[in-house]
């Protein structure tokens, strides 16, 4: 049997309703979005609903036991964040476009990760420090559902970790703010005050994003099927490959190419959808 979710703020009655007819399913209600169970769906009955509805519609992979989840990994920039800190630390010495451009393109998977980022922290150099409080008070602000998601998970019991190619600087503030279990990010480099340009220690990229994610299960005695990763960028897709349900959200094509399912109109919320948790 299929499992299919439907989530979003436009979703209605009679549209579920159509949908479970034509998928010859069964409807379940829960708060905050709907499951249908069906026979059988195909990929190609799956991509033409899509077409047809301005909400998220979503296969749960048969391996995948939502109530069965230990651990949520999450990237930070445009993910958990509505921002990519780095563009915006370089507004401050008048970088941006030439950052968001490296930034767009290792998204996309057309420059290796490492390699963009090393480019990027590069044309930091001089800046002051008191540039990333500023970035943080004034322009860092959390996704939608974001508070609602972490709130749940704790309910239930699952351990929450931030994994970004981003800074330390802002996921040791937000593993505060949110009272998240792990964190991985990079460490800037600074010294007298001012960023050195340089990226300190290893980097954190899509290679370490996926270690992050089996050390993990090991720590805490679980198996990848039971870990959700999820992401929106070309660097999130080795650690997305390795748990039992990936989630693009809001992401680059290639991601959602290759993501088990996709959020392109929930917010963050719609991660409780993906784990049958009424919100």
């Amino acid at each position: 049997m299929i499992k299919l979710v439907l989530q979003g703020s436009a979703l209605t009655a009679d549209a579920t309703n159509e949908i479970t007819d034509s998928v010859q399913g069964e409807l379940q209600s829960n708060n905050g979005f709907s499951t249908i169970i069906s026979p059988n769906i195909s990929a190609s009955q799956l991509q033409s609903l899509r077409a047809d509805y301005n909400f998220d519609i979503n296969v749960l992979p048969d391996a995948f036991d939502p109530l069965a989840t230990k651990l949520l990994i999450t990237d930070m920039d445009s993910t958990l964040i509505n921002i990519e800190c780095v563009d915006e630390i370089a507004d401050f010495i008048n970088v941006k476009p030439q950052v968001a451009a490296i930034t767009e393109a290792a998204m996309r998977g057309e420059i290796d990760f490492e390699t963009s980022l090393r480019q990027r922290v590069s044309l930091l150099k001089g800046l002051e420090v008191s540039a990333l409080d500023r970035v943080y008070e004034e322009r860092l602000r959390l996704n939608p559902g974001a508070e609602i998601m972490i709130s749940r998970l704790k309910q239930q019991g699952i351990k929450t970790a931030l994994v970004s190619g981003g800074f330390t600087f802002f996921t040791e503030r937000l593993k505060k703010r949110l009272d998240l279990d792990f964190t991985m990010a990079n460490v800037l480099g600074e010294h007298n005050g001012l960023l050195t340009g340089e990226v300190v220690g290893e980097i954190c990229g899509a290679k370490a994003k996926a270690d992050f994610l089996l050390s993990h299960c090991e720590l805490l005695n679980i198996s990848p099927s039971h870990v959700v990763a999820m992401g929106d960028g070309a660097n999130d897709l080795l650690m997305m490959n390795e748990a039992g349900l990936s989630i693009a959200y809001h992401a680059k094509p290639t991601v959602q190419e290759q993501a088990t399912s996709t959020l392109n109109y929930c917010g963050l919320e719609g991660v409780l959808g993906l784990l049958q948790l009424d919100f």
